[in-house]
C-alpha cells in the first residue's frame, strides 16, 4: 500500500491559489465583456455607479482599485460613449450617474461575470461558498485607502 505524505499548506500556497483564481476570473470576464465593448474596469464603474449613484471620481477610484488619474481618463471615455454622465453637485463637486445605455450594459455585463463565477465558484456547495466568503473576509486586511 502506498503511503500518502501530507505536507502543510503554506501561506504562499494559499496566496497563489487565490491569485490564480482571481487571474482566471479577471481574464475570462474581460474576454466576455469585450464582446459587449466593455473592459472589466468599465463594468466595475457601471456596477458601482448603480450601487452608489452620484459617486465622485475619487470614490470610484477607491472602489475599482484605480488611481484618481486613471479613473478620470476612464470616466472621460465612458462619458464620450454615453455610458455615464456628469451631474452637478453642491460646491465644486462633480458626480456621475449611469445613462440608460450604461444600465443596459451593466445588466448584460452582470450576466457575463455571473457566468464566469458560476464556472468556478459554482462548483462549491452553498455551505462551502459561505465558508469561503467568511474566511476571505476574515483574511481581508481592510480598505487600502
Amino acid at each position: 500500500m502506498k503511503s500518502i505524505i501530507m505536507t502543510a499548506v503554506t501561506l504562499q500556497d494559499v496566496g497563489l491559489v487565490v491569485k490564480r483564481l482571481q487571474w482566471h476570473h479577471h481574464h475570462a470576464a474581460n474576454a466576455g465583456l469585450g464582446e459587449l465593448g466593455l473592459s472589466l474596469p468599465q463594468w466595475d464603474v457601471l456596477r458601482y455607479l448603480h450601487a452608489q449613484p452620484d459617486a465622485s471620481l475619487h470614490a470610484l477610484a477607491v472602489l475599482t482599485f484605480q488611481t484618481d488619474q486613471s479613473i478620470g481618463t476612464l470616466a472621460g471615455r465612458m462619458i464620450g460613449r454615453g455610458l455615464i454622465e456628469r451631474v452637478s453637485a453642491p460646491g465644486r463637486a462633480v458626480r456621475h450617474r449611469l445613462t440608460a445605455e450604461g444600465e443596459r450594459l451593466r445588466l448584460e455585463g452582470a450576466k457575463v461575470v455571473g457566468d464566469v463565477m458560476q464556472r468556478s465558484l459554482g462548483a462549491l456547495t452553498p455551505d462551502e461558498l459561505a465558508t469561503l466568503h467568511r474566511l476571505l473576509l476574515k483574511a481581508d486586511p481592510g480598505d487600502p485607502a
